[in-house]
């Protein structure tokens, strides 16, 4: 019987449609040990039958099979670790289709302390010294998936020599499986030599491994910046060459050059370029073009817009990338979709954090926000308000919130809301008497909540 261009016995496919037949928990869990039951009966020794321990591996589409019920099995939050052996057995396998099924097995269903992994650190072994790329590369997945702290000395030296390797996705998944190695054992690969393959990585010859070694830049980045701070120009020189689309087309999304390679080079700079002024003015060029060149009204070109605008708040201020970050949040807020409405609010937020004096071009268009009827976007714009209110703006503010207060029947918001005028009002009022009237109003609608 096929189904979904798999071939499923009668039995596995009497199971699915069980299981999706039940009307409640409790039957499930009958059907399921009911299964259970049936697939240990598969693995005793007795003669004739066909899942026979000994001929199991031998009849590798039902081995497969086997090893496929198994999983539903643990999805189903069933134990499964009775055929556990069978999963490493498989992955021993000759068969490129049935070793990544066993690999699959093995790391969806095997603890990280299961001493069945120790056990697979063999066929690791031979996978990636294997000269058929597929095998090399499936070892790899493997490994990164499957490896302990324990297990790391044993395959690291391996995983470095790949690096070399003549086939980039080779090397882009062998520049993975080093970091995975570094974090879960730095002792053995070290930071230095992880830090070297990332530099030569980083300028490889095919764009697939410059995005994978990009990955594992910002992984690091996140917690220690120091060692790529000298990065910044090579980072740039990439950026530009993707915005004046010298990738190849096929890194294109929407008409839009390597949209995601994009995103993770814009989020670096901002890292790199964190309170450090000679990084920043190394990257306000590009920062300007990438942000012009993006926005082309395409959801891919408004989130690298998006992501500029936070590289930009979050790198030392420059005045005209500022006005251009505004500009392009003032465009979201703009926009008939609730979604850009939603990052426009927030992405002036952030702004408006850091340099509060964007708060008043853009206070008319916040004000649009806050009339829209999504619950959600009115919100995030009731947040904005309290964030881009100063002694200049104070009083229109505080009406616009009393107003809103008078017809919100969410008590929470009620309760938010009222702390936050209050709070506005202490901090800025212009005079007694104008405080005294805010207070009031806010009496009037929130009682007890004042």
């Amino acid at each position: 019987m096929a189904t979904g261009g798999m071939s499923l016995s009668k039995e596995f496919f009497e199971l699915l449609k069980a299981i999706g037949e039940s009307k409640s928990k409790q039957e499930e869990d009958r059907i399921v040990q009911k299964e259970v039951t049936r697939l240990k009966s598969k693995l005793e020794n007795t003669p004739g039958n066909p899942y026979h321990s000994n001929t199991l591996l031998t009849s590798k589409k039902r081995a497969k099979e086997f090893l496929v019920r198994l999983l539903y099995v643990e999805m189903l939050g069933h134990d499964g670790s009775f055929g556990y052996i069978k999963a490493v057995e498989m992955a021993a396998s000759a068969s490129l289709f049935h070793k990544r099924t066993g690999y699959l097995v093995c790391g969806a269903c095997l603890p990280p302390s299961h001493e069945f992994r120790f056990m697979l650190v063999n066929q690791m072994q031979r996978d990636l010294q294997s000269t058929n790329v597929l095998e090399c590369s499936g070892g790899l997945l493997a490994c990164t998936n499957l490896i302990t702290a324990d297990m790391v000395p044993a395959v690291a030296n391996e995983v470095s020599k790949l690096l070399q390797h003549d086939s980039a996705t080779i090397r882009k998944k062998a520049i993975l499986c080093l970091h995975r190695c570094h974090q879960l054992a730095d002792d053995v690969v070290t930071s230095e030599s992880l830090h070297e393959s990332l530099r030569k990585l980083v300028c490889d010859k095919d764009p697939s491994v410059m995005g994978s070694s990009l990955n594992v830049i910002e992984a690091l980045s996140l917690t220690n910046t120091a060692p790529f701070k000298d990065l910044v120009p090579s980072l740039v020189s990439i950026l530009k060459q993707i915005c004046e689309h010298r990738l190849p087309s096929e890194f294109d999304y929407h008409r839009v050059p390597a949209p995601w390679m994009q995103l993770k080079l814009v989020r670096i700079l901002g890292l790199l370029g964190k309170a450090d002024m000679p990084a920043s003015k190394g990257m306000y060029e590009i920062l300007h073009e990438t942000l012009r060149k993006a926005d082309t009204g395409i959801n891919a070109g408004y989130a690298i817009v998006y992501e500029c605008v936070i590289t930009i708040i979050a790198i030392y201020p420059n005045a005209n990338l500022l006005d251009a970050a505004a500009e392009a949040i003032a465009r979201f807020m703009q926009s008939r979709s609730h979604n850009l409405k939603y990052l426009g609010v927030t992405g002036l937020a952030m702004i408006v954090e850091q340099h509060p004096q964007y708060a008043a071009q853009h206070q008319l268009a916040v004000m649009d926000c806050l009339e829209d009827d999504d619950e959600t976007l009115q919100r995030k714009t009731l947040d904005l308000l309290y964030r881009m209110t100063n002694v200049v703006n104070v009083e229109f503010i505080a009406e616009k919130l009393v107003e809103f207060l008078r017809h919100t029947t969410d008590l929470f918001l009620k309760q938010t809301l009222t702390t936050r005028v209050c709070s506005i009002a202490e901090r800025y009022a212009p005079n007694n008497a104008w405080y005294i009237r805010t207070i009031t109003s806010l009496l009037e609608v929130s009682g007890d909540m004042v």
